[in-house]
């Protein structure tokens, strides 16, 4: 008499969206919660100028440069697995950066904490791509997903500067670990693990160095502050990238990057308007705070508080999107979100100034900027990700998150950078106008994305 196998394991769709969506606004909340507690981690672990910045670069590294490798490991080791062991390192780290007392011992939690979030962000996105098959359920459960992530992006500063001010420094990283400890229990406990049906493919061990040290020295290349000291990395990560791409396409067995994803266009045209907006939008919560704070004498609480109006367009936007996309498709839907993201950040650059105030110049474009652009990522993100096959959902999501995270760091460092050289003589009036065209170049990348994506998307 054989024993009967147990039927496999399969989650409801609410749970896996509500798992997603924690995992996804922790790592969110992580990049925009610790900046407003930089001055107090500088005065309590003795940081020097140059080293306190590497607060925030140390985590922005090695996530950017593990990401792909995190939706390949999905894929091929399992969403359970993935998901479990990147929130686990992710939470540690966590636990263990507001416990540290050096430095040195923060820094290489906040390396930890890139780490583990590069490997819990793709497996959040491949998990909602896996099990909304349907196109209504999948675009209703994307738009959720980005909008639990501009809650995230939104509440960051307002969190960390109220627990700074109150708690402490090290409230910052306490502060989702008790989420980080649920979403663990219930993943272990809900989602099913890999099937073993099938030979397992191989991990391109050659391909991950070279992608994840190519796109760590262009991220670093990006970081520095001057031309001089960025040309090194940008070339030496340039190289590597390069043969990166000669190796997938010539001599790897088993591809990290299997390259011919990129002839499906809804995965290459989606990646490229994401690029675009990306550029376009990823700068302007540190922009919007630094000329509130630099032109009007905003404190960075008051100017955190002041984002939170924007914060909450870019949930309604996201919001909406899920039924946008399938009443309009994620062409249009696409076209008509960089559009309005785009007239936004228009306004802004108008409106700003010594003598503007705060309505005109911020709420009531910054509305519109932030309702555009959080509705754009869903329809971009159903293209990126649609018409993959199964086995390489993980590596679409990826490759997408690769390319946000990349093109944001890249629009900060470009903007700023433009927002200096026009502003260098010193004043108010300079700074405004320097942030003013720093805007106007977001507007142009908005646009730019919509006509890439009016052009190359496919009809749905």
């Amino acid at each position: 008499m054989h024993a009967q196998s147990s039927p496999p394991k399969v989650a409801a769709p609410a749970v896996v969206l509500a798992l997603a969506c924690a995992g996804s606004f922790v790592v969110v909340l992580d990049a925009t919660i610790v900046s407003v507690a930089l001055p107090a981690i500088r005065a309590e672990l003795a940081f020097g100028p140059a080293a306190l910045s590497w607060v925030v670069n140390a985590y922005t590294l090695v996530f950017a440069g593990f990401l792909l490798l995190g939706g390949r490991l999905a894929d091929l080791f399992g969403q359970r697995a993935m998901f479990v062991l990147g929130m686990v390192l992710f939470t540690a780290a966590r636990l263990a950066g507001g416990l540290a007392g050096s430095a040195e011992q923060l820094l290489v939690a906040r390396a930890a904490q890139g780490l583990g979030g590069a490997l819990l962000m793709p497996v959040t996105l491949s998990l909602l791509t896996t099990t909304f098959t349907e196109p209504g359920r999948r675009a209703r459960a994307l738009g959720t997903w980005s909008a639990v992530g501009a809650v995230g992006a939104a509440s960051g500063p307002v969190i960390g500067g109220v627990l700074t001010q109150w708690a402490g420094w090290r409230w910052v990283f306490f502060v989702s670990v008790p989420v980080g400890v649920l979403a663990v229990a219930a993943a272990v406990a809900v989602l099913p693990g890999r099937a073993a049906a099938g030979a397992r493919a191989r991990l391109d061990v050659i391909g991950a160095v070279l992608a994840t040290a190519g796109l760590g020295a262009l991220l670093y290349a990006v970081m520095q502050p001057s031309v001089q000291d960025a040309l090194p990395p940008l070339f030496g990560g340039l190289a590597l990238l390069g043969i990166f791409l000669l190796h997938q396409a010539k001599w790897a067995a088993d591809p990290l990057l299997p390259l011919e994803v990129f002839r499906l266009r809804s995965v290459s045209s989606g990646n490229l308007v994401m690029f675009l907006l990306g550029l376009g939008f990823f700068a302007s919560p540190v922009l919007l705070s630094l000329y509130l704070q630099d032109v009007h004498g905003y404190s960075p609480l008051q100017a955190g508080l002041a984002y939170l109006p924007i914060g909450f367009a870019m949930f309604c936007g996201a919001q909406t999107a899920g039924a946008l996309s399938v009443r309009l498709g994620e062409r249009h839907a696409a076209v008509l979100c960089c559009l309005l993201g785009g007239a936004g950040f228009a306004g802004v650059a108008a409106q700003i100034g010594v003598q503007a105030s705060y309505l005109s110049s911020v709420l009531l474009p910054g509305f519109l900027l932030g309702f555009g652009t959080a509705a754009a990522f869903t329809p971009i993100t159903i293209s990126a990700t649609g018409g993959v096959p199964p086995r390489h959902n993980g590596l679409a999501a990826g490759l997408l998150n690769t390319v946000r995270q990349t093109s944001g760091a890249i629009g900060l460092a470009a903007l700023t950078a433009l927002t200096a050289a026009i502003a260098w003589e010193p004043g108010a009036e300079a700074l405004a106008h320097g942030y003013a065209v720093a805007f106007t170049a977001s507007a142009a990348c908005l646009a730019v994305a919509a006509g890439v994506a009016a052009l190359a998307m496919p009809r749905r």
